[in-house]
């Protein structure tokens, strides 16, 4: 691209959360661009995908600054992206799909960047618990998350579909760090915390636990039953092996969680966005478990709609062969 052409990818940048800054590579100037990231709190999923998405695309694209940051989750950065203070933020399925149908709110502008990763949702106790079944939990102290992220929302649409309500048949913990989880199973303070995704940080440290983990999703009928209710979750499997000790697959009910960029992000940027990442996708994939999704073809799959995904992105598309 010419230096002409970069200049104005950075003024364009600066009318809204990202600011452009020149440096000199050599003898050769080359305009910076910042884009902010917003993630989740720390010890989540969310900030470890984030922190290895901006260090692969930095890497991958020296024009490229993307900076995470760490904020409450989903429910903070979908009105972070509306007030453009945010270029990009990560969102689960579910507050994106609440969001995009305007489901307790007005119907949001956003744009999808890419799918990131598949979110089957379930249960983690200490492998010596009692507790075998989603059943077995009702009355029991239970982590459902971070306050602000997309967790708690999935955990209340699947017991909704089993007909239990989250915060009147569990003694519900909404956490203030998603970090903080596995230590309250391992000492007794909940019987079970609730998560989703491959690779998932708290699913991670209580399997490495010295007590170990046993995971808790529904079951067959218990699958059918949610999503004659709730069709958007789609069948999920957490792969054996995806956890220490998990020797079995596991099927499960989710959605896929997505990067959202603000509704005024330029079109060449997202496409440049998107070309540099769907252009590093093995590598990303090396670096992150959970990264391996993050593919072009995936993000045509999960979206809800064709227009969600941003134009830009479309455009690169488009020149790929993966949509006509």
């Amino acid at each position: 691209m010419k230096l002409h052409s970069l200049i104005m990818l950075g003024m364009a940048l600066f009318a809204g959360a990202a600011s452009a800054q020149n440096r000199e590579d050599g003898d050769k100037a080359i305009s910076k661009m910042t884009i902010s990231l917003g993630t989740a709190t720390p010890g989540g999923g969310f900030p470890l995908y984030g922190n290895a998405f901006a260090e692969v695309m930095n890497a991958a694209d020296p024009v490229l600054a993307i900076a995470p940051r760490n904020t409450k989750g989903s429910n903070e950065n979908i009105p972070l992206l509306e007030k453009g203070e945010l270029d990009l933020a990560l969102v689960a399925g579910e507050p994106a799909y609440e969001a995009f149908a305007g489901i307790g709110r007005a119907k949001v502008a956003l744009k999808i960047l890419t799918a990131i990763y598949s979110n089957p949702g379930m249960f983690v106790v200490r492998a010596d618990s009692p507790y075998k079944t989603i059943s077995d939990l009702v009355g029991q102290p239970v982590a459902f998350g971070a306050k602000g992220s997309g967790l708690p929302i999935l955990a209340r649409y699947m017991l909704d579909g089993l007909g239990l309500k989250q915060d009147e048949d569990f003694k519900a913990i909404y956490l203030d760090r998603a970090g903080d989880g596995p230590a309250m199973v391992e000492d007794g303070r909940v019987a079970a915390l609730w998560g989703a995704g491959i690779g998932w940080p708290g699913f991670a440290a209580v399997a490495s636990s010295a007590s170990g983990a046993r995971f808790i999703a529904p079951d067959t009928d218990e699958i059918a039953r949610i999503r004659a209710k709730h069709s958007f979750l789609k069948p999920l499997t957490v792969p054996a092996g995806s956890y220490p000790t998990q020797t079995a697959p596991i099927a499960s009910l989710g959605s896929w969680s997505f990067v959202l960029t603000r509704e005024d992000l330029p079109d060449d940027v997202a496409y440049r966005l998107a070309k540099t990442l769907h252009g590093v996708e093995a590598v990303f994939c090396k670096k992150l478990a959970q990264a391996c999704e993050t593919t072009a073809a995936n993000t045509v799959a999960a979206a809800l709609r064709p227009e969600l995904i941003h134009p830009g992105v479309m455009k690169y598309f488009r020149e790929i062969g993966v949509v006509k």
